[in-house]
């Protein structure tokens, strides 16, 4: 089963546009991103689907810079832009990932992917459970190519486009899904970049083990929260946008 990580990227976010390539110690967060999900060794390949619109010229540019695919599509039917990138590479399975997760851990979403592939054909969609469980910015979420073109094909509604697995999550009675859990629930901490409040503690946390140790994991980050609760009051008022 060939496995192709899809990292949906843009710079023309609304709550704060061009966060992507915002520099924290000289380096864009779409680059902490990229090279942390290349230490995922489930997957086969590593694709930044992007859009067409000239402000991603640079996003096309910093992934020829360090060598990894892009794919450029629509803007708005995100859903197309992903099937696309999907088809092109070759996909069986599919590994969705947004450019907003920096602090992404290769280990923990090794551990989803190795779930499904493992599952023999038993599940449809597996992603981390970031509603009561773990952090947003931890997201991973996993499905097959087939899946992917039911959706493509049958998904009409703005949200379904828009929102790539809006058309799975909304058919529990069609697909097997799994949202795995962990033993604490993790979820009070928010890990993603969508404000600006975000993007301090972000940086406040690539800050505290880059560059001695830039291979920091979830738990890592977690112990740091845990031991300086300061750092978490940071954004805890942002409230995720809904679909």
């Amino acid at each position: 089963m060939r496995t192709v990580g899809i990292v949906q990227a843009r710079m023309t976010s609304t709550r704060l546009p061009g966060k992507i390539l915002i520099k924290v110690l000289g380096k864009p967060l779409l680059q902490y991103e990229l090279e942390r999900l290349k230490r995922v060794p489930s997957l086969d390949e590593l694709v930044v689907a992007t859009t067409k619109n000239t402000a991603d010229d640079p996003v096309v540019a910093l992934c020829d810079q360090m060598g990894v695919a892009s794919y450029r599509g629509s803007e708005l039917d995100v859903l197309s832009r992903y099937h696309e990138a999907a088809a092109l590479h070759g996909a069986e399975t599919v590994v969705r990932y947004t450019a907003d997760c920096p602090l992404i851990d290769p280990g923990l979403s090794d551990s989803v992917i190795r779930h499904f592939l493992d599952s023999a054909g038993e599940l449809d969609y597996c992603s981390l459970n970031i509603i009561d469980a773990y952090p947003r910015g931890t997201d991973t979420e996993v499905f097959s190519a087939a899946v992917l073109a039911e959706a493509f094909t049958e998904g009409t509604t703005e949200p379904d486009r828009e929102h790539v697995t809006n058309f799975i999550l909304n058919r529990p009675e069609r697909y097997r899904i799994l949202r795995m859990g962990c033993e604490k629930n993790l979820s009070v901490y928010r890990l993603t970049v969508d404000t600006p409040e975000d993007l301090t503690l972000v940086s406040r946390i690539i800050g505290a083990f880059c560059p001695q140790n830039p291979d920091f994991t979830i738990g890592d980050i977690i112990a740091l929260l845990d031991a300086e609760p300061e750092l978490a009051k940071i954004n805890e008022e942002v409230r995720q946008r809904g679909i």
